[in-house]
C-alpha cells in the first residue's frame, strides 16, 4: 500500500477570522482542515483518511469551469425572480422577491433550480462518482435529492450530524459538500468539530434517531464555540475554491461559519449524498421528485423560501 503524507491541522493565519453566531471564534479553538495535497496519487489512502479524520478534503476534484457555470445558472434563476441584483454573478441580494408571485408552487420552482443540467453535471457527474467510490472503496450512486443552499449575509448552518436525516438505507454513505464559487473565511465556509466522529457518547445518543419518525430536532441547540470549549476540541475550517469538495461521514459534526461578505452578498453551496450502490436506499431521497421530509420534497428546504425573506429576517 502506498503511503501518503498529509498536511496536519494547524492554526489558521492570525489575519484570518471566523465568526459563528455573531461572535469571533477564539484563535485557540480554530484550526485548519487536514489536506492530502497529492490525493490523486494516493486514492487507496482516502478510506483511511475518512476513518481517521471523519472527512476528506480534496482540492480541485471537480472541474472549476463546470462549478462556476452551475453557480451562474443558480444566480441567474434567482435574478429572474428579483432576489439577486444584476449583474447576477456578483451574487448581491436585493432584499426583495417576486418568487411567490411568479412561481406559486415554491417547491416546484426550487426543484427546477436544483435539477438544472449545469448543477447536476457537478453534483451527479463522473468526477464525484469516481471520488466517492475511492473514498468509500466501492461503486457508488448519488441520492436524487440535492440540498442547494443560498446563505444570506449574517446566516450560518448550526451544528448537526447528517445521520439523523438519512439513516433508513445504506450506512456506507458520505456527504459531499460543494462550494459553488470561491469561499473565503468571511463567506461562511463549512466547519467541522475536530474528532467528533469519535465522540462515542454523543454518537450513541443519536444513532438510529430519525427526525421524521421521532419528531426530534436534527441540529444542536448549543452554538459551535460553546460546544468546542466544552469538549476541549477545535473547530476546523479553511478557505475553499470552486472545484474543491469535502466528503464526510454521517457522524462528523459540522455546520458553517457566518456569512460576513458584506453588501448582501450570498454564499452558494450544495450537498449531495453518495452511497454504496449495492446497499438499500432511503426512499425519501430517491425518485422524481424525491418525497423528502414529510412528503414535502424540495418544498421542505429552506432554499425554497424566497431569499428576500431570509435576507430581511437576519
Amino acid at each position: 500500500m502506498s503511503t501518503a503524507s498529509t498536511v496536519p491541522p494547524e492554526p489558521l493565519a492570525l489575519s484570518d477570522a471566523a465568526f459563528i453566531a455573531g461572535a469571533e471564534v477564539p484563535a485557540a479553538l480554530l484550526g485548519r482542515l487536514n489536506e492530502l495535497p497529492d490525493w490523486r496519487q494516493h486514492l487507496d489512502q482516502l478510506p483511511l483518511q475518512l476513518a481517521r479524520d471523519g472527512y476528506v478534503l480534496l482540492r480541485g476534484a471537480l472541474p472549476r469551469d463546470a462549478v462556476l457555470a452551475a453557480r451562474r445558472d443558480v444566480l441567474q434563476r434567482l435574478a429572474e425572480v428579483g432576489e439577486i441584483a444584476e449583474p447576477s454573478e456578483a451574487a448581491l441580494a436585493t432584499g426583495r422577491s417576486q418568487r411567490a408571485a411568479l412561481h406559486p408552487d415554491l417547491g416546484a420552482f426550487w426543484q427546477q433550480v436544483c435539477e438544472s443540467p449545469a448543477l447536476r453535471s457537478v453534483s451527479h457527474g463522473l468526477a464525484l462518482a469516481d471520488v466517492s467510490a475511492a473514498v468509500l472503496g466501492c461503486a457508488t450512486v448519488p441520492f436524487d435529492f440535492l440540498w442547494l443552499r443560498t446563505m444570506a449575509q449574517g446566516r450560518a448552518s448550526p451544528l448537526h450530524f447528517d445521520h439523523v436525516y438519512m439513516n433508513r438505507g445504506s450506512q456506507r454513505l458520505v456527504t459531499a459538500w460543494i462550494p459553488l464559487g470561491d469561499v473565503p473565511l468571511r463567506a461562511g465556509p463549512l466547519v467541522v468539530v475536530e474528532g467528533s466522529h469519535r465522540f462515542e457518547d454523543l454518537i450513541a445518543r443519536y444513532r438510529g434517531v430519525d427526525v421524521d419518525r421521532d419528531s426530534l430536532p436534527g441540529s444542536f441547540p448549543e452554538d459551535a464555540v460553546a460546544f468546542a470549549q466544552g469538549r476541549q476540541t477545535r473547530l476546523l475550517t479553511t478557505a475553499f475554491q470552486a472545484g474543491d469538495v469535502m466528503l464526510f461521514d454521517m457522524f462528523t459534526l459540522h455546520g458553517s461559519c457566518d456569512n460576513r461578505l458584506g453588501g448582501g452578498q450570498v454564499r452558494l453551496s450544495c450537498d449531495v449524498r453518495w452511497q454504496a450502490a449495492a446497499d438499500a436506499r432511503d426512499d425519501r431521497w430517491f425518485g422524481h421528485p424525491p418525497p423528502g421530509h414529510g412528503g414535502l420534497s424540495y418544498g421542505g428546504l429552506n432554499g425554497a423560501r424566497p431569499l428576500g425573506e431570509a435576507y430581511l429576517a437576519r
